[in-house]
């Protein structure tokens, strides 16, 4: 659902699908062919948050901006169930596994891949085309060819999925008495 706050409302892209069961809430810009996952929690009640076309961001996430700045995911971006991002920077084509936390002012550079659970914590950047995982997260090793691979099939996976839902939608299933 679609909330507006304080003046601000969302704006939603093109062919793209957000789920009647997630929660966006005021400045937020989401842009074309994008998954916006039930039960995803996308507060832009003091702060901006921008995403970039195509991008998922499955169930249960939570996106928060800090106050009076900008919470920006690129292009292509795949963020895992319950993730939290309160990130200053996702780059373009980036994956957070599920569970990941991105905190406060983080930076996370271009096709990087942050492994499920790690926690890249308040301020840090972490570079382009790398695989981080930990608590703090630390560089593991450089994105491989395989992992591009992988990961441009999951994307489109989510875009065909945000167009699937937009064309037959979800039906409820009365309850038998």
């Amino acid at each position: 659902m679609l909330y507006s706050f304080d003046g601000k409302q969302p704006e939603v892209g093109k062919d793209t699908y957000v789920s009647e069961h997630a929660l966006v809430i005021g400045d937020v810009k989401i842009g074309d062919n994008c998954y916006i996952g039930h039960g995803a929690i996308l507060r832009g009640d003091y702060g901006t948050i921008e995403i970039g076309l195509g991008t998922a961001i499955e169930e249960g996430v939570v996106v928060h901006a800090p106050p009076n700045d900008i919470c920006k995911i690129g292009k292509k971006v795949t963020i895992g169930h319950g993730a939290v991002v309160h990130a200053a920077q996702v780059g373009d084509f980036v994956v957070l596994g599920m569970g990941t936390i991105t905190s406060l002012y983080s930076v996370i550079g271009e096709a990087s891949i942050v492994a499920e659970g790690a926690v890249v914590k308040m301020g840090q950047i972490i570079p382009d085309k790398v695989v981080v995982a930990g608590n703090p997260a630390s560089e593991v090793r450089k994105v491989s060819e395989k992992d591009t691979e992988r990961w441009a099939y999951g994307k489109q996976l989510y875009i065909d999925l945000a167009k699937k839902y937009l064309n037959i939608g979800m039906h409820i299933i009365p309850a038998e008495k």
